[in-house]
């Protein structure tokens, strides 16, 4: 505390503790992102396909979310002027063009929200997908490096395609 609010509110300088863990600045917390954080935001950014046309659309909805806040402003001007009588029915009214106002940047928000949701769970598909694809392929190969008859269970018409697949093709021998 200063010596003039010491002097204030009469406080006696000893019951003062100097020592205490308020006092002291807190620890400098690093504002620096660090260089692997920023390489992975940057490869999620480059893997979500960009929409388009998005814009198009925000641009609309601000123009109509500006349109509610000029018409509320208005009001509430003309709602001090009148008479108290009908000086509610206008605050009423403006106060239902501040909530569409607010619905048009609710609405807004929403949107891209969701887009970004969709965006999201399609590089999570994507992903999901190209790990199967990826056993499959891996599958595939430990298939073909097996010899016939050894690690591999396989039912009669499997065995039949297979030996068939190996030999020459009989069958018109008759």
């Amino acid at each position: 505390m200063s010596k003039k609010l010491n002097e204030l509110f009469e406080l006696d300088e000893s019951l003062i503790n100097p020592e205490n863990p308020l006092a002291e600045p807190l620890p400098d917390i690093p504002t620096t992102i660090p260089q692997d954080a920023l390489n992975v935001l940057d490869r999620i950014n480059d893997a979500l396909p960009q929409v388009r046309g998005l814009e198009v659309d925000d641009n609309d909805l601000d123009e109509l979310a500006e349109m509610a806040k000029e018409q509320f402003a208005a009001l509430n001007d003309l709602g001090m002027q009148v008479d108290s009588r009908f000086a509610s029915e206008i605050f009423s009214v403006s106060s239902t063009m501040l909530g569409h106002a607010i619905t048009a940047k609710t609405a807004k928000i929403n949107k891209k929200l969701k887009q970004l949701d969709l965006q999201l769970k399609k590089a999570a598909l994507d992903q999901k997908q190209q790990q199967i694809d990826e056993k499959q392929a891996e599958k595939d190969r430990e298939i073909d490096a097996t010899p016939l008859g050894q690690g591999r269970v396989m039912d009669r018409n499997e065995l039949l395609r297979t030996l068939m697949g190996n030999q020459p093709d009989n069958k018109n021998t008759q």
